[in-house]
């Protein structure tokens, strides 16, 4: 149901404002706590999302698509107090995300996003190493590195680093896959407004699964971190 959700939402947004949380500019109105919990949720939503399974591209694969990721805010009363609007229960989250394949199984990706209606800009990477290829019988188990970096939001410094250990195996043009990993988050506020760096680690999870259709391909991935989940979709090509 909530993947449902996330979907029909990214369908929806292409012709709506429906992004309505404004702009984070009023930090200040936090107490030390209240900032510690506000930059988990943004770790959470903001962290960098594989949707796409463990096995290689290999060198002449790409995969690229329209991505919309949905977090459900544990904290959503303090992005109110953090913004000059009010946030949604939901965080709808649009990006553009690029995948390609590099010579002895390595993968490299890119995603960027601008969600509307805020200041909150973001860029990501990922540099993934497949331990082990898959095939017909065996699956592929792959290692990830990835980093995240906010822009846009001048009262705050953040970015994310995560090291991640996933794994797929391909049924005809179904592949489900998981992950585990590691998420280093660094939030340091403006000194105008009166609080104090946070850095802290959370561990997250992940389910997904990839249907390529050869002229479509379409991912939904679950993702729980630090108990937050994010439920993300995309529509592209994987070649």
């Amino acid at each position: 149901m909530k993947f449902r959700v996330v979907t029909v939402a990214a369908a929806l947004c292409v012709s709506s404002p429906c992004f309505a949380t404004n702009d984070i500019d009023n930090l200040q109105s936090l107490v030390q706590t209240e900032f510690k919990s506000l930059s988990k949720d943004l770790g959470a939503a903001l962290s960098y999302k594989p949707v796409s399974p463990a096995e290689p591209l290999g060198l002449t694969g790409f995969d690229i698509g329209l991505e919309v990721t949905g977090t459900e805010l544990k904290h959503s009363d303090l992005w109110d107090k953090a913004s000059s609007g009010s946030a949604p229960s939901t965080l709808l989250v649009p990006k553009l995300h690029l995948i390609k394949g590099l010579p002895l199984n390595f993968d490299v990706g890119v995603v960027y996003t601008k969600v509307p209606s805020t200041n909150i800009s973001l860029l990501g990477g990922e540099l993934r190493y497949a331990i082990l290829e898959g095939g017909v019988a065996s699956p592929a188990l792959a290692v990830r590195g990835t980093y995240t970096k906010l822009s846009g939001v001048d009262q705050l410094d953040f970015n994310t680093k995560g090291l991640e250990l996933s794994i797929s195996k391909g049924f005809a043009m179904l592949t489900p896959y998981a992950g585990v990993g590691e998420e280093w988050v660094d939030s340091k506020p403006n000194a105008s407004t009166g609080l104090s760096d946070e850095s802290f680690q959370q561990t997250k999870y992940y389910l997904g699964a990839n249907l390529n259709l050869g002229l479509m391909n379409f991912a939904l991935e679950y993702d729980n971190t630090d108990s937050v989940n994010s439920y993300s979709a995309k529509l592209g090509w994987r070649f």
